[in-house]
């Protein structure tokens, strides 16, 4: 087989080697191009780090430009699958609707409201407008004040996630003065509407305290309704579905606390629910004159307990759902006559809808293996369920389910200007035996002409931590793919939270291998099972699914065709002793201490992907990082494709790309993101003689 090689000219660039020594627990690691990490982040100006990535980015160049034709004609084709005029399906908030869309060709939306009944449309805020001059541009938060004058929205303008929150008054269509800084976006009005609650983050990045800014005044002078001390903790803020109170959470990956406080006296003294208690993660809501709390308390898939208003401790919680292993519950919305409820059961998503009198149903979808999710449900009083759906084969649906007469009711589907014909897709839930004995689920797309058993190719792609589970969800992007003859595959490993919290738990800490291991033992499955051959499957993650795809080239290069770790957690053992940066403490629950312990410290060693590079061939490999990344530094990347240019002994092509003014995201507006994908694309189709 003929993998992918390296052009003979240019050569590669080469980061030098500079001996970099540190011991801990007795044990002495070397590290020569610790040196990539300017010691000045997260402003990043030192001139040999710079020159090395621009380096890289030019060799990146250098050697995608035979096949720019191909690239382009790959974007056309994401392009085309987007509809140019894209709009949301409205929603009633108050005396209003509310819609974005998006200008013909436009970048970004556009967001208006019209007065109900029959007003006109009054736009609020054209992000493409907000963007101009911008690099990058997020919008983070667009909340309209209860009395539905103002609004308050947050944007970012370099990937950094500092976000800047600013006010305009709506009757008059004027910028207010106010401009608050250093935040994580997220806006709360108090009932009044002569405030607002915001979380601010510090110099590391970790939002640790919530404000309260009153319209008009210096946003230093500020009061501090909630600071968190303990650096593994983030907070939130948020507003409860009844409107009356304000839930401010604290928590790492594991353990939670929530202190309420009414929504008209956001200054009175805060109530906790619950003091924190290792490892209780619990969430709450607030409605029909009582807490409603999803708590973990009682079992690992969670209970769901309300609690009235005067007795919010602990110990007066009473169970309204009692957890199990076969129902693990996800998350819940609170409505004046009914509640919602996301929950997986055997693996599959559902939807359970439970009304004030303990009568309870489950919705019934139009596939059993899909995702669905609560959709935007903004009004308390609503009579009806907004619901997002979809499925391998399903584009993006909206769906509102009226409660009482249990009716399903289409809104809207993703529409793909360049045509998509469902028949012709085919999706199969597969299983997977891991070495241990344990079953994976595997969900696969092809098109229906595809040849199990005839050596066509296939992707792997999957993720596998802070149990973020995968849903089999539909992509437009991945049709360039099908089209191609690729099937493709979603691995449901361990780490993730598929078949419930145990499985999260069965894919950290001491038991992280177990991730690992269960994506070598799909791939090979999915030969055995004639989906494809040996080094016939490409491989993609992102973040810590990068840490996976790290893993998987050391454990098994033989598998793989090509892999694309995209801002990929490849440096662990590293970035888990540096306590510095703002996600290092509140990691430590997810892959252990290695500062404190000296046998988290060689167990992370041991899988750590950076740290477990060795002289051997392995697969072709795209690699991308953001310069203005928060979650993984820029160096992760940088120093894994340094250390594998110096030691892995094939000729196959390794490329790195490195956004220089964007962050854990890539680029952002909807056509920019496009060519990411189309050089990633392209490289998995030059790794499989598909780019002519």
């Amino acid at each position: 087989m003929n993998f992918l090689k390296a052009p003979e000219s240019p050569a590669p660039p080469r980061a030098a080697k500079r001996e970099h020594r540190f011991t801990h627990h007795g044990i002495t690691v070397s590290d020569p191009w610790h040196w990539l990490k300017d010691q000045g982040y997260p402003e990043v100006t030192d001139a040999d780090v710079l020159a090395y990535l621009e380096a890289e980015n030019a060799y990146f160049a250098t050697v995608m430009q035979p096949h720019a034709a191909l690239t382009d004609t790959l974007f056309k084709e994401l392009k085309g699958r987007i509809k140019t005029d894209e709009a949301s399906v409205p929603w009633r908030k108050g005396g209003f609707e509310y819609q974005w869309a998006y200008p013909a060709g436009a970048q970004y939306p556009a967001w208006a409201r019209r007065a109900l009944p029959a007003g006109a449309a009054t736009v609020l805020l054209d992000e493409n407008q907000a963007a101009e001059g911008c690099e990058y541009f997020r919008l983070r938060d667009l909340a309209v004040s209860p009395n539905e004058q103002l609004m308050a929205w947050s944007t970012d303008t370099n990937g950094a996630e500092r976000f800047t929150i600013q006010l305009k008054d709506l009757a008059s269509g004027e910028v207010l003065t106010d401009r608050v800084l250093e935040t994580d976006g997220e806006v709360t009005w108090v009932s009044d509407s002569s405030a607002f609650l915001y979380t601010r983050v510090n110099k590391e990045w970790r939002p640790y305290q919530v404000r309260l800014h009153r319209l008009g005044t210096d946003p230093a002078n500020d009061p501090v309704i909630y600071e968190e001390q303990d650096p593994s903790f983030f907070v939130h803020c948020e507003l409860s579905s009844s409107e009356e109170f304000i839930l401010i959470r604290s928590a790492d990956h594991v353990t939670a606390e929530v202190y309420i406080v009414p929504a008209n006296a956001p200054d009175v003294p805060l109530r906790c629910m619950a003091p924190r208690k290792t490892e209780h993660d619990y969430y709450v809501d607030h409605g029909q004159g009582q807490f409603f709390i999803r708590s973990n308390d009682e079992h690992k898939n969670f209970r769901i307990a309300v609690a009235t208003e005067d007795a919010i401790e602990h110990a007066a919680w009473e169970t309204l759902i009692a957890g199990s292993n076969q129902h693990y519950f996800r998350g819940l919305q609170v409505f004046e006559e009914f509640v919602a409820i996301e929950e997986r059961v055997d693996g599959l998503d559902k939807l359970r809808v439970r009304d004030k009198v303990g009568a309870e149903h489950y919705i019934e979808l139009p596939e059993t293996v899909c995702e669905v999710e609560i959709g935007n449900n903004p009004e308390y009083r609503q009579t009806h369920l907004r619901i997002d759906y979809q499925s391998m084969v399903t584009p993006a649906s909206v769906f509102d389910y009226t409660v009482a007469e249990r009716e399903l009711s289409l809104r809207k589907e993703q529409e793909i200007p360049s045509g998509y014909d469902k028949s012709q897709y085919v999706t199969e839930r597969l299983t997977a035996t891991a070495r241990d004995g344990v079953r994976i689920p595997v969900s696969v797309v092809y098109r229906k002409d595809f040849q199990p058993g005839a050596g066509a190719p296939l992707h792997l792609y999957a993720y596998g931590a802070y149990g973020h589970g995968l849903s089999p969800y539909f992509s437009t992007h991945r049709l360039s793919l099908l089209d191609r003859g690729f099937a493709y595959a979603i691995a449901h490993i361990r780490g993730g939270d598929e078949l419930g919290y145990q499985w999260y738990e069965d894919g950290k800490l001491d038991k992280r291998e177990n991730t690992f291991n269960d994506f070598v033992d799909v791939a090979r499955y999915l030969v055995q099972a004639d989906y494809a051959t040996a080094g016939n499957i490409s491989i993609s993650g992102g973040s810590a699914g990068g840490e996976l795809m790290g893993a998987a080239v050391n454990q098994a290069p033989e598998l793989w065709r090509a892999a694309v770790l995209d801002v990929p957690f490849v440096d662990v053992l590293n970035t888990m002793l540096d306590d510095s940066l703002p996600l290092t403490p509140i990691e430590w629950p997810e892959w252990g201490n290695p500062i404190e312990s000296a046998a988290v410290f060689r167990h992370i060693q041991s899988y750590s992907p950076y740290d477990n590079i060795a002289a051997r061939a392995y697969p072709p490999m795209f690699v991308s990082g953001g310069l203005n990344d928060p979650r993984v530094t820029y160096w992760e990347p940088a120093k894994w494709t340094a250390r594998l240019r110096h030691t892995k002994t094939d000729d196959h092509l390794l490329i790195m790309k490195i956004n220089m003014g964007a962050g854990h995201g890539g680029k952002s507006g909807r056509y920019e993101h496009l060519y990411e994908i189309a050089d990633q694309y392209t490289f998995l189709l030059m790794a499989f003689d598909l780019a002519d």
